[in-house]
């Protein structure tokens, strides 16, 4: 399942904090980092991606269901949160992909043979060592 999905502007919740970490003036005057919120209950994703975004154990995820994202990695306000969107679609895409059931198979009849072979073989060295005993 492909998920080609892009939030709308009314179910994200972003605000502009200041950057924590090194920046010099500019981290003291410029709010430029991003605090995204998303709840994923009240979401137009397909309900498939909600369960499995809910069951999802990540840190971003609050026992709520919403998703917080901070980006901070850029000096400019937009590019920061251009990419908060970006890692939120990232996480439903990542949830998107459904791993394909293993269906247990059973060894085929000539493969067990050739294990039992072997290890009659195997104990046979092992057996010829050891002490040899003239009777």
């Amino acid at each position: 399942m492909h998920l080609d999905w892009t939030p709308a502007d009314w179910e994200l919740e972003i605000s502009a904090i200041r950057a924590s970490g090194p920046g010099g003036q500019n981290v003291n005057k410029v709010s430029s980092a991003v605090h995204l919120r998303f709840d994923i209950r009240r979401s137009t994703l397909p309900a498939v991606i909600k369960e499995r975004l809910l069951a999802l154990s990540d840190q971003r995820i609050t026992a709520e269901g919403i998703v917080v994202i901070k980006a901070q990695e850029s000096r400019s306000q937009e590019q920061n949160r251009a990419d908060a969107i970006a890692r939120l679609v990232a996480l439903a895409q990542s949830v998107a992909h459904t791993p394909k059931s293993r269906r247990p198979t059973r060894p085929t009849h000539g493969s067990q043979k050739r294990r039992l072979e072997a290890k009659s073989q195997r104990g046979d060295i092992k057996a010829g060592r050891g002490k040899v005993r003239i009777d």
